[in-house]
């Protein structure tokens, strides 16, 4: 994963002071109405601050009235702040990747001649050309040439990559820099919706809509605040009753002031506050590992998926399949092997031919070979062919040895050709091979099968252990490869995925991804081609590689900017984490509203059915042994408000997460977050209380 691009801290001073003054920004009624819960609170502390004044003109100044009014505000603002917050770290991240931009020109080619235009007047199929040392002015795919291109500006990686047309790596992003040679360009954005627009856009929470999960939870919350808002509203008409019924005339003082605070309470106020600040800080987090999320929905859905299909070529394994062994048929000494493996590689620059000369002289101290002097003619790999080699002249004899290396089968048909045997050895050899997840890569000279190359696509170093960590999660990973079923299986079992799929074609995939859902999992893949985007566009959690062409990244719902395959676990875990956040602070929301009832309620009715010297029955529910009334509603409203801001770090960085089940994450937040919902108000509610007596503020 990418940390190369610098970061904004999320307690930076200069986001603490934005959230400030967008805290105070964010109480109009058109902000506040966003979120029910925080709206109902705004309109109760502006009823309370009304009543207080109007007591001010009519009796005097209550400061018990005043205290509760101001900490009502506070608790709207500190509400807006958690949110401010969330926004802030999008916002500083924003203005790096528009600080990224400059203003470019383009060299525009019409009818075959180039002009010079604004990079802003591009639109899609225009064709520009950009060389060494400009800057992509909008999205676009190459059509033309190959050059190194520094993308840093969008994915923090200062590696340069490559461009080229045709392929899967032909997409060029609009803010970076070509390093080297020349690309021709076809734009594919319109000007203000290139990749870099959006991703400003949705870093900024410009556009980011409330999830499916979040909307069911605004709903509860809304019908939760509304049954308390009937219960409070009906409260005086209750206690009027209650004290003629008793002749008990002051017995019950339900002020303005003193509804609000109860209503403000008994509602879940502190998951309200931080439900938003939950979820933009979970596209934040992505954002963090340098995954774009298309859609909040893509996060959700990511937290909840249970099957993975993940590509075994770059995500699994390394990708680059390295020599590891040379097996010498009958006869033949492996120094033999190694020797004429070498010789056949030396002008192979893949990963493979490059790994068979290293290994050769690490093994059998073969080194330099001068070229030269050999007078040796190389014989480029083929795909007709499906072999590689080199003819080298004997300068005594006049024979030339033709030394070749290729598929059992090429090299079959090759001593076939020359007269030659093929032991059945050979055969033994390449089939073990295979078995073992290993590519067989069998070398001849001339009408002689020498032997066995075992190539290996090495699985990458703890992807058991992660595979491990998400099957404990009640994930089910299904690996894809084009592979035949037998290599296929061996790699599997190496790699300790659940499943596989064995010379996968896109129509595999899909099909795979339709079954699954079909049992009612959530489907998560990865893909970068234009034949994955099918399956991308079906599965729930498609994420897109960056390097991959346009049709995978419109596809998918998420763009990795590294084009880590692996990043895909990332992804899962981190939805996670934002389910596990949002059920964590919902289970302490609602659980220390009950804490609140036994500061409250006691001390609105503690005077009721009382005698001369002794207390009423309901004092009995002030378990806490609060100091007065007053000192009670003020000190849960207190610490009402100052919950938000102390959760404000929990909802940016979300809950620890650990790899468990359902059962097992759902018993360790009761645990924590419910029975702590219940013991911290008391605590909190009572230490305010003591300070306030001490005080004297009331």
């Amino acid at each position: 994963m990418s940390e190369s691009r610098p970061r904004a801290k999320p307690f930076d001073a200069a986001i603490i002071r934005s959230a400030v003054v967008e805290s105070f920004r964010k109480c109009g009624p058109r902000q506040l109405m966003k979120n029910p819960v925080i709206f109902v609170v705004a309109v109760g502390a502006l009823l309370s601050v009304v009543s207080t004044v109007h007591g001010l003109h009519h009796g005097g100044l209550s400061a018990f009235n005043l205290q509760i009014s101001l900490w009502l505000v506070f608790t709207v603002l500190f509400a807006n702040f958690a949110e401010a917050m969330a926004e802030g770290r999008g916002k500083a991240q924003a203005a790096e990747l528009r600080r990224s931009r400059t203003k470019t020109m383009a060299r525009r080619i019409v009818d075959g001649r180039e002009t010079t235009v604004a990079a802003a007047e591009l639109k899609a199929g225009d064709t520009v050309v950009c060389e060494a040392g400009e800057v992509i002015p909008s999205d676009g795919e190459v059509i033309e040439g190959i050059a190194s291109v520094d993308e840093s500006a969008v994915t923090g990686e200062s590696a340069p990559v490559i461009r080229e047309s045709g392929g899967d790596r032909n997409a060029v992003v609009g803010g970076t820099k070509v390093l080297s040679d020349r690309i021709v360009i076809r734009i594919i954005s319109e000007p203000g919706s290139s990749f870099l627009d959006r991703m400003i856009a949705l870093v900024e929470g410009a556009v980011r809509q409330k999830t499916p999960n979040e909307i069911a939870l605004s709903i509860l919350l809304s019908s939760l605040t509304l049954v308390f808002l009937v219960v409070v509203i009906t409260l005086p008409a209750f206690s009027s009753y209650v004290v003629k019924s008793t002749n008990q005339t002051g017995a019950i003082v339900l002020s303005v002031p003193i509804l609000v605070a109860l209503l403000v309470c008994l509602i879940p106020t502190t998951i309200g506050g931080l439900l938003s600040a939950i979820g933009i800080s979970g596209m934040n987090r992505l954002l963090r590992h340098n995954v774009l999320v298309v859609s909040g929905r893509a996060i959700e859905a990511a937290g909840d998926v249970d099957v993975l299909l993940l590509d075994k070529t770059g995500t699994i394994t390394i990708g680059n399949r390295m020599a590891t062994e040379f097996l010498p048929g009958p006869s033949v000494t492996s120094q033999r092997l190694a020797d004429a493996a070498q010789l056949a590689s030396l002008s192979d620059e893949t990963p493979e031919g490059r790994s068979i000369v290293v290994l050769a002289k690490n093994e059998y101290n073969l080194r330099s070979r001068d070229i030269i002097d050999l007078k040796a003619h190389f014989i480029p790999f083929s795909a007709k062919t499906r072999m590689s080699g080199v003819d080298i002249p004997d300068t005594v004899t006049g024979k030339v040895r033709c030394i070749r290396k290729g598929s059992s089968e090429a090299i079959l048909h090759f001593i076939l050709e020359h007269d030659g045997t093929y032991p059945i050895a050979i055969f033994n050899i390449v089939n073990n091979i295979a078995q073992q997840g290993g590519t067989p890569l069998v070398v001849a000279e001339n009408n002689l099968a020498l032997g066995v190359i075992n190539l290996k696509d090495v699985v990458k170093g703890g992807i058991k252990e992660r595979f491990m960590r998400l099957r404990a999660s009640g994930i089910k990973t299904v690996m894809v490869t084009g592979d035949n079923a037998v290599t296929a299986a061996a790699i599997a079992a190496e790699a300790g995925v659940d499943d596989f799929i064995a010379e996968a074609t896109p129509e595999m995939k899909l099909a795979r991804i339709r079954e699954e859902q079909a049992k009612g999992h959530l489907v998560a893949m990865i893909g970068d081609g234009t034949n994955d985007a099918p399956a991308l566009a079906q599965a729930d959690v498609g994420v897109a590689m960056n390097t991959g062409t346009q049709a995978a990244r419109e596809a998918g719902n998420m763009v990795d900017l590294d084009s880590n395959p692996t990043k895909l676990i990332e992804v899962v875990e981190i939805g996670k984490q934002l389910l596990m956040t949002r059920g964590a602070l919902t289970t302490f929301s609602i659980a220390n509203d009950v804490s609140k009832y036994f500061a409250i309620i006691p001390a609105m009715f503690s005077g009721l059915f009382a005698s001369v010297g002794h207390a009423g029955p309901l004092a009995a529910l002030n378990i806490m042994r609060l100091s007065s009334p007053q000192s009670a509603v003020l000190s849960a409203v207190i610490f009402n408000a100052l919950v938000i801001v102390f959760l404000i770090p929990l909802a940016l960085k979300g809950v620890s997460y650990r790899s468990l089940p359902a059962a097992q994450v759902l018993r360790r937040n009761l645990l924590i977050y419910g029975v702590g919902g219940l013991v911290v108000p008391f605590v909190g509610i009572k230490l305010i209380d003591m300070l306030v007596s001490v005080l004297h503020i009331v």
